[in-house]
């Protein structure tokens, strides 16, 4: 399988869940399994990380896993007849205080705070912005509004203001128990939905921590799908490892037109702030049903590459669709296709960036001295898989290999643009260790004898964030 620098994150459901299947699409390219937390028992996801693990192992690759938490309900209730229709011009109360079945002229809510969320004027979107109400009054628990765009609306379709503005905490008592049970199987990444700001990374942070006895950190990744985010993104990704460009719920609040430079925003601002960033929604959805994905899909995906995403992402693509391998074999080829295009790696901010560290100095050291002496690879010995995230942040034409003791580091690496992590003991001296190295990348075929590349290590040896070292190589 030709090397590809963009990751994919592709998620587990029914369409899926064979261990045959699974372990095919692993090789065919998935370098991430999501769980999707909004379906299912807590034993469904620790079955399901459990047939993950098999699965990389039997394809002797390692890949990440990432919980998605659910994060706030806020929806309709139920209708009588499963559904109404909604014809423009009709009044149609949401009611906080209902507990009857919902019709024709309203419908209870899931959730109870949407009556001290708006008021009159404000544009309330259902079912992902396919149904339109104009808030008309607020009396007491009922939301009285009129149907501005009509159409099907049926049984716990979702709620979303028009610029924002519901007041649902993103962490739910579910989620907090969602947490427990991703820690119990030392997910790699865990994913917020619907964070409003740092706060709320700063407490799934705190909950992880909590939850988790054994030592594991995984890696936090905020769901930017509010609005309000968009102008906490960089306080977000100050106290996150990630983000995700969830495009779906994002457009129905913010409109479809401003997603694309939205996205482009966001994945250029996560790597200038050396954060982690995955683009989704719908990258593939006519795939859900059909064997090949449509010119635009294809369109899509390229362009989140060239835009320089660590990851594209599938959702009902491969948890619900009726090509779940293909899919992942057409986002791959999309991708590698994508990467040929020319681009700058060495742009004017990164030749005059200062830096605070001596690890991330040595990071981009590495990036400079082996771009011009036009190396065969970059190679870091990693503890925590820091440098190799500060290399990977700039678009350089050759690849960076990450050798690391750790399992987790080597998971949690899965996820980084242009990083093939491998495992390798580094328990030994500094010389012992180079010269292992070396001989690990003879091995699997990334250097031959002549080959010149860089390598970056600590000394001394296993300590995190102790990166001091940069060695021009010449195999031998």
């Amino acid at each position: 399988m030709p090397r590809r620098a963009t990751k994919i994150v592709a998620t587990l459901g029914p369409a899926s869940s064979d261990p045959a299947l699974l372990e095919a699409m692993i090789r065919a390219g998935v370098n991430v399994v999501r769980l999707n937390f909004s379906h299912g028992q807590a034993q469904d996801h620790v079955d399901r990380a459990r047939l993950v693990r098999e699965a990389s192992q039997r394809a002797g690759r390692e890949v990440a896993i990432m919980a998605d938490l659910q994060g706030p309900k806020i929806r309709v209730g139920k209708f009588a007849d499963g559904k109404v229709m909604l014809e423009p011009g009709m009044p149609f109360v949401l009611d906080a205080s209902r507990t009857e079945l919902g019709d024709l002229q309203g419908v209870g809510l899931d959730y109870k705070e949407l009556p001290r969320d708006v008021k009159a004027g404000d544009v309330l979107l259902l079912n992902d912005g396919l149904i339109v109400l104009t808030v008309n009054a607020v009396k007491g628990e009922q939301v009285h509004t009129t149907v501005k765009l009509g159409g099907e609306l049926s049984n716990n379709k979702g709620i979303n203001k028009q610029g924002g503005g519901l007041t649902a905490a993103a962490l739910t008592a579910k989620d907090m128990d969602d947490i427990r049970t991703a820690m119990s199987f030392n997910a790699d990444y865990v994913a917020v939905s619907f964070p409003k700001n740092a706060t709320d990374m700063e407490m799934a942070r705190q909950l992880c921590n909590v939850a988790c006895t054994n030592g594991h950190r995984p890696g936090l990744i905020a769901k930017i799908e509010r609005a309000e985010a968009i102008p906490e993104l960089d306080r977000i990704l100050a106290v996150s490892d990630g983000i995700m460009v969830a495009r779906g719920d994002l457009a129905v609040e913010v409109g479809n037109a401003a997603v694309p430079g939205l996205q482009k925003h966001m994945i250029k601002r996560a790597r200038e702030l050396d954060k982690l960033v995955i683009t989704a929604t719908q990258m593939m959805e006519s795939m859900i049903v059909n064997p090949v994905p449509t010119r635009a899909e294809v369109s899509d995906v390229a362009n989140a590459v060239l835009d320089g995403t660590d990851a594209v992402m599938l959702s009902a693509e491969t948890a619900a669709g009726k090509y779940p391998l293909e899919t992942v074999e057409m986002m791959a080829a999309v991708c590698l296709e994508a990467e040929k295009t020319d681009h700058d790696p060495l742009d004017d901010d990164f030749v005059g960036a200062h830096f605070n560290r001596i690890d991330h100095a040595i990071a981009m050291g590495a990036l400079f001295t082996a771009h011009h002496l036009k190396a065969k690879a970059i190679v870091a010995l990693t503890d925590s898989g820091s440098t190799p995230l500060w290399m990977s942040r700039h678009s350089v034409r050759m690849p960076i290999y990450a050798l690391t003791p750790k399992v987790a580091t080597q998971r949690k690496m899965a996820l980084m643009r242009n990083v093939s992590p491998l495992l390798m003991d580094t328990s030994t001296d500094r010389d012992t260790a180079l010269t292992e190295a070396e001989a690990h990348l003879k091995k699997r075929g990334i250097v031959q004898a002549g080959d010149v590349y860089a390598i970056t290590v600590g000394e001394p040896m296993g300590t995190p964030g102790g990166t001091n070292t940069l060695k021009i190589c010449r195999a031998t």
